[in-house]
């Protein structure tokens, strides 16, 4: 049996001394996918920040790829970062380089050397999220959706064991939200963690995954109320 890529028990979140989640609860396996939603200060966002040790936990037991989150050395947390995807939903992309040249980046500064490497790569990730045609765009000659993909491009170049994608669809049209999702899907469908927040309920409905409430200070794992025929519940419909 896999072990956990993400486990966590009775896990304590604070941001500035306050708590933002307690009593999380959670074990994310190897190809899994997995929704995190609520309403906005709800804790979304700080417990993705703990998977990739930007935030702290309080107390509890934590571990991501076997890294023990509670007594993780910063000397470490680049090693951890480089087996995880980030999919942030401002696409932080550099604005003043070629599609190709953000991908670069990123490969060079994770030690990718050979030029022809970086090279069959680049293309590989491009044609995995139908931007082959896209390497020599600016950023700003991209629609917002195109952007994205160019972001989850970027998130799995180095073949991630996780990827965590902070709301990616939040500022897409309804139909390139979709398209998106469909697209983390399909990552997931081949052996990749990805946990996702959305406030757009009816994507759980259309890709269906696990699915933890944030609310009132607590993480809730809801999946069994979407689980008959995607259905939404009416007790979890005003989020």
């Amino acid at each position: 049996m896999n072990e956990p890529l993400i486990r966590y028990k009775n896990v304590e979140i604070h941001q500035q001394e306050v708590c933002v989640l307690k009593e999380v609860n959670l074990e994310l396996n190897k190809g899994e996918f997995a929704y995190l939603i609520g309403k906005v200060g709800s804790g979304k966002t700080s417990l993705l920040k703990t998977f990739y040790a930007e935030l702290d936990i309080a107390s509890g037991e934590a571990e991501v790829l076997g890294c023990d989150m509670r007594h993780i050395k910063r000397k470490h947390v680049p090693q951890l970062r480089r087996k995880l995807g980030i999919v942030f939903q401002d696409f932080q992309l550099l604005i003043d380089r070629t599609v190709y040249d953000n991908l670069a980046f990123v490969l060079h500064a994770t030690g990718w050397k050979d030029k022809a490497e970086v090279k069959t790569r680049i293309e590989e990730v491009l044609k995995q999220v139908g931007m082959s045609s896209k390497g020599n765009k600016l950023p700003s000659e991209l629609s917002g959706g195109e952007q994205q993909r160019v972001v989850i491009a970027r998130a799995v170049l180095n073949s991630p064991e996780i990827i965590l994608a902070d709301e990616p669809t939040g500022n897409l049209d309804a139909e390139t939200g979709r398209a998106i999702t469909q697209l983390l899907h399909d990552i997931s469908d081949s052996g990749t963690l990805v946990v996702m927040t959305t406030h757009n309920l009816q994507l759980l409905k259309e890709y269906p995954g696990k699915v933890f409430r944030c609310a009132n200070h607590v993480m809730s794992d809801i999946t069994e109320d979407y689980a008959e025929a995607g259905e939404v519940k009416e007790k979890i419909n005003n989020i």
